[in-house]
């Protein structure tokens, strides 16, 4: 793109516009790895309802991407954007009212529609205002600032609990919600004025039907494999940091609520780290988003394994080394954004990204759930869940993503496209 100094302010400003919305959807994610002691004994959930009640906003996160896709490429980023904003406002006002697992059942499926629109449509956004080249850059820096959402529900989360509990919380993130939506409709753009010369610019007239996007999309065996290993990223990162992290660490490691938090936060600085300088490392070092990503997705396995019983041998200074270093693997998987948009052409790239994330969300939807099925499965003892529970639950993501790096193997590099 051609620059100039107002063009780059401007393209600027809507970074961090975007920026601030998708801080909160990644607060709602993984919020409730450090609240799930006091929503479950309030509420009286099980794990498989606690599961159910973390699982739900993740499915409907992820069948909301087949609309969605060609809505942004049509009606346009800014528009739903800020439509999807005013329904997660409204969830998260309700959650913190529940009463009932029916009533944080329906918030959170308000929350998942809401939210599932964001990271999509606002990397759309960023195909009409960056170039390809500075694709990877830019969508990673932008996870990573979207990142500060996960820490915000970590550490500050459980101190604002303890001080003004659970409902107060959600209750000031929804106002949040509403003001940052306000923002979003007010300064976001879709696309660069017509004087300046986008160096991804299409012609209106160049469209693609719905039916044909969705066919040039999934009739590609290489999607299917990204879509693989990306389901497989983000169930064993949310099953971690999402849900399940929490739990096991009070049970099984037995650390405070503050102590959980501190220590799930390291994760997330890990991962705001490893984001901002993994397209570095794919251009200096692999030459290669897909060597990147599969040497990122091997390391996140090999401490995905921890869970299944070592990680309790390290000591309490390891244990937050081991969270960050799990932090910087997850970090890898962003290069799945670089690589769908240089897979597929501009005009269809909403509605690529959409699909992709269709995988991603349902992996951690479906993983979040079914541990939680074999996590209540092995029966609650006088002294809380047994650690088997958790070692065998952890059993799931990892050998699902052992098997998609397998199968990811022999997909292409769409590297030379960059």
């Amino acid at each position: 793109m051609t620059e100039n100094g107002p063009l780059r302010k401007k393209r600027w400003t809507i970074f961090a516009c975007l920026a601030l919305m998708y801080i909160l959807v990644y607060f709602y994610r993984v919020s409730l790895a450090v609240v799930a002691g006091d929503i479950s004994r309030e509420l009286r959930l099980t794990p498989q309802q606690l599961g159910t009640l973390s699982g739900i906003l993740f499915y409907v996160y992820a069948v909301a991407q087949i609309p969605l896709g060609p809505m942004i490429d049509r009606l346009g980023s800014r528009l739903v954007i800020s439509a999807s904003g005013c329904l997660t406002a409204l969830g998260g006002i309700l959650f913190s009212q529940a009463g009932s697992l029916a009533t944080a059942l329906a918030a959170r499926v308000l929350i998942g529609i809401g939210t599932a629109s964001v990271l999509m449509a606002t990397f759309t956004v960023f195909s009409h205002w960056f170039g390809k080249r500075e694709f990877g850059r830019v969508s990673g820096l932008m996870v990573a600032v979207g990142n500060l959402g996960n820490l915000l529900a970590t550490a500050p989360l459980a101190l604002a609990v303890a001080a003004v509990g659970w409902r107060s919380s959600f209750f000031a993130i929804g106002i949040v919600q509403v003001l940052v939506t306000v923002l979003v409709f007010g300064m976001v753009r879709d696309r660069p004025p017509a004087t300046a010369v986008p160096a991804v610019a299409v012609p209106e007239t160049e469209k693609t039907g719905m039916l044909a996007a969705w066919g040039d999309i999934f009739g590609n065996r290489n999607f299917w494999l990204l879509g693989i290993i990306a389901f497989a990223w983000y169930g064993n990162y949310l099953a971690l940091q999402g849900l399940w992290g929490g739990p096991y660490l009070m049970e099984v490691l037995h650390l405070s609520r503050a102590g959980t938090g501190r220590t799930l936060m390291f994760t997330s600085l890990g991962f705001i780290a490893g984001s901002t300088v993994t397209d570095s490392i794919a251009r200096r070092v692999f030459c290669s988003y897909k060597r990147t990503l599969l040497a990122g997705q091997a390391a996140l396995l090999l401490l995905m394994t921890g869970f299944l019983g070592w990680v309790e041998l390290l000591p309490q200074p390891l244990l937050m080394v081991f969270f960050f270093a799990v932090g910087l693997a997850v970090s890898s998987g962003v290069m799945i954004y670089p690589i769908i948009r240089s897979m597929f052409p501009v005009r269809i790239v909403g509605t690529a990204l959409t699909s992709l994330n269709f995988f991603v969300l349902m992996g951690a939807a479906s993983t979040q759930q079914v541990m939680g099925l074999i996590i209540g499965s092995q029966g609650r003892g006088a002294a809380g869940l047994p650690p088997s529970a958790f070692h065998t639950a952890f059993l799931l993501p990892v050998i699902g993503l052992a098997a998609a790096i397998v199968l990811f193997l022999p997909a292409r590099d769409y590297w030379e496209k960059a």
